[in-house]
């Protein structure tokens, strides 16, 4: 081989290796959930963004626990007169000392603003999770839509491969009977011009192939693409219950929906517990330490404990706006929720009608590729025989072709669009 011709062949040499050396990863449709659903990013995120939700709840009950700090003071006076003479309302005296203590508080009521803003967070941290579901059907949904694309691929794929295989059989059978005298030249143009075609359809089918490989990569949570040996999905045309039966089923199941309920009601216990601002809080205060270095007339320990209220009087209005800003959030969450209830509904009824589309056109398909095969194995025999020209042979080969790619779609367009109807719904799993 020359270098030039060496120079011609050798992309397409390295690729056959590289072929030869990828080995394809046996996986079924239940190992594709799996898999994604433990290495897609956004699982984990959603995951963590639970966990956050979790950590707001255990903020908000803080306020039940006992605060306690520890103080250390080391102060230097003037002069034994020191005091403070503006700045406030007292007098202090200020003492040399030195010295440390520890200050403790608990709170005893606040008359439910606490309880409220524990009830929000709860809420909140529910609605987290069930977003955290509804994420996992949406990566369940990607994966089970990209399965089923590189099932109906590969299905094209073939059909592909076996209409270039049949018509270059024809094309060495017309070209060995024209050589013969048995058949003309232009038998042996129309058999060519329909194994271009058929190539043309397999150059296609490879791309798409190829596409739909690099999608489900992606889909599984991997940055490169793989290569997968896929156990087929047989279909599963069968009935549905009847729209109205799903979509009450939805409004009980989708994630979404659920989370929208928990926030809605977040909202209002976020709203009362600004309410509960203007209610005074009562709180118990204690304090204790050593005074290691100090002033005679200072004793060497101290200790005191009381009771203390607080009692919102006036803040510029400041609690009053942030009560009516609450319950206007609330509002909006509830209108928010009817809002999605009402696309739920028209969801699920189109994946409804869509679905049964579906199911019809593969049991159509699946007739008209019968009729397909039949006139096609016809055509064949009246050609042998001289019966029938190549035009109407090469036109039951594209029938026959087009019938196999339309019943291929058409069956895993079936899987597909139940699936969409599952996760409108709420149900995948």
């Amino acid at each position: 081989m020359s270098f030039r011709a060496f120079r011609q062949w050798a992309p397409a040499i390295l690729a056959l290796f590289a072929c030869v050396g990828a080995r394809a990863e046996p996986l079924t449709l239940e190992q594709a959930r799996e898999t994604a659903l433990r290495n897609h990013p956004r699982v984990a995120i959603a995951r963590l963004q639970a966990l956050v939700s979790e950590e707001a709840v255990k903020q908000a009950q803080a306020a039940y626990f006992p605060t306690a700090d520890a103080f250390f003071d080391g102060v230097l006076a003037g002069n034994r007169n020191t005091r403070i003479l503006a700045g406030g309302l007292n007098n202090p005296v200020i003492y040399d000392r030195l010295a440390d203590g520890i200050g403790v508080s608990e709170l005893i009521t606040d008359f439910g603003q606490t309880k409220n803003l524990v009830a929000g967070a709860r809420l909140s941290a529910k609605a987290e999770e069930t977003s955290r579901a509804g994420t996992e059907q949406e990566i369940v949904l990607n994966v089970e839509v990209n399965f089923f694309n590189v099932l109906e691929a590969r299905a094209v794929l073939g059909v592909a491969e076996q209409t270039v295989n049949a018509r270059q059989l024809l094309v060495d059978q017309v070209t060995a009977m024209a050589k013969s005298r048995l058949k003309s030249d232009l038998d042996v143009s129309f058999a060519a011009v329909a194994l271009e075609q058929s190539r043309l359809i397999l150059q296609k089918a490879r791309g798409d192939a190829d596409g739909a490989q690099a999608s489900l990569s992606a889909a599984l949570g991997y940055r490169d693409a793989g290569q997968f040996e896929l156990a087929d999905v047989p279909a599963r045309p069968g009935g549905v219950p009847d729209a109205a039966s799903l979509i009450e089923t939805a409004m009980n199941s989708r994630p979404d929906l659920i989370g929208l309920r928990y926030e809605r009601d977040a909202a209002g216990r976020l709203a009362q517990a600004e309410k509960d601002r203007n209610y005074p809080a009562l709180v118990a205060l204690g304090t204790v330490g050593n005074a290691m270095s100090h002033d005679y007339r200072l004793p060497d320990k101290y200790a005191a404990g009381g009771i203390a209220m607080d009692i919102p009087l006036f803040e510029g209005g400041k609690y009053v706006a942030r009560q009516h800003a609450a319950e206007m959030q609330a509002r909006i969450a509830g209108e928010t929720l009817r809002d999605r209830e009402d696309i739920a509904s028209r969801d699920v009824r189109l994946a409804w009608v869509n679905y049964n589309t579906a199911v019809q056109r593969f049991l159509t398909t699946e007739q008209l590729l019968k009729n397909a095969d039949q006139a096609y194995s016809l055509a064949q025999a009246r050609y042998k025989i001289g019966s029938s020209s190549i035009v109407e042979l090469t036109d039951a080969q594209v029938n026959a072709t087009s019938a196999r790619i339309a019943e291929a779609n058409a069956r895993y367009d079936e899987l597909i669009q139940r699936t969409i109807l599952d996760y409108q719904v709420g149900i995948l799993r």
